[in-house]
């Protein structure tokens, strides 16, 4: 399993970091987690394989999460000789359907018309999805909006969980627990926190709850890059930290 952190910005404009994505490649699946403003041309840029993916996964609907969904679907349509034919599944919370729906009268109705041939899947929290090649997508509600879920993804014996955005929440943690890789969002220092957001120091006591192999923080507003990161986290849990820049990977070889 191979993941990499496309975009770790937020929705304030940022000259190195565009806004939320990632991306995991396990077997056959090609799953990316929220799409983003900047995502898919960061895609291009890192010469990751925006042709070849196979779901799409929102955590829930704000504008940083899935501005550039539209120019995804456009570029497997019109940005590849042929257009792409093989399916996509575009994955999200209840509600997802709707708001696609929104969508439809901002770009028109042909959207989501094939080639590709898209299927549209809601999960509630809870629920489990294959994605293929014995890769399973799990989903978890957390505190942001009333749509908002975490996701993991578990194949050959490793787990990956990423949060979206989320507020502090013990029982996120717990599901989380063991993870191989926690990707959880760092949005704030404590100074401008916010209920529905994390700060450092709330990422790691989320991260003692989760004890993951490896902490990866990400979705950072510039304010919280100019405090000491890594020993607010610190304070709480003792294990590894990254603080992840845009196309930053990590590869989890099967247990």
């Amino acid at each position: 399993m191979r993941l990499t952190t496309v975009g770790t910005g937020t929705a304030a404009p940022h000259p190195r970091r565009v806004q939320s994505g990632t991306l995991v490649e396990c077997g056959t699946a090609r799953l990316l987690v929220d799409c983003g403003s900047g995502v898919v041309y960061r895609m291009a840029q890192l010469q990751l394989p925006w042709q070849e993916i196979t779901h799409v996964a929102l955590t829930h609907f704000h504008a940083d999460h899935t501005n550039d969904l539209p120019a995804l679907i456009y570029g497997w349509r019109y940005g590849l000789l042929p257009p792409r034919s093989h399916p996509v599944q575009l994955v999200g919370p209840q509600g997802l359907a709707s708001r696609l729906a929104g969508m439809l009268q901002a770009f028109g109705s042909g959207l989501l018309e094939s080639p590709p041939p898209i299927t549209v899947v809601e999960l509630a929290p809870g629920e489990e999805w294959p994605l293929g090649g014995g890769a399973v997508l799990g989903v978890c509600k957390v505190p942001h909006t009333e749509e908002s879920v975490a996701y993991s993804v578990a194949a050959g014996g490793r787990r990956v969980v990423i949060t979206g955005d989320t507020g502090f929440d013990g029982t996120l943690g717990e599901w989380a627990g063991g993870c191989d890789l926690l990707v959880c969002e760092c949005s704030l220092p404590d100074e401008l926190a916010l209920p529905l957001h994390l700060t450092p120091r709330q990422c790691g006591s989320l991260a003692a709850v989760a004890k993951p192999g490896l902490l990866a923080l990400t979705h950072f507003y510039p304010p919280v890059e100019a405090v000491a990161i890594e020993d607010q986290v610190a304070e709480s849990f003792d294990g590894q930290v990254v603080l992840c820049s845009d196309g930053q990977s990590f590869t989890l070889e099967g247990s």
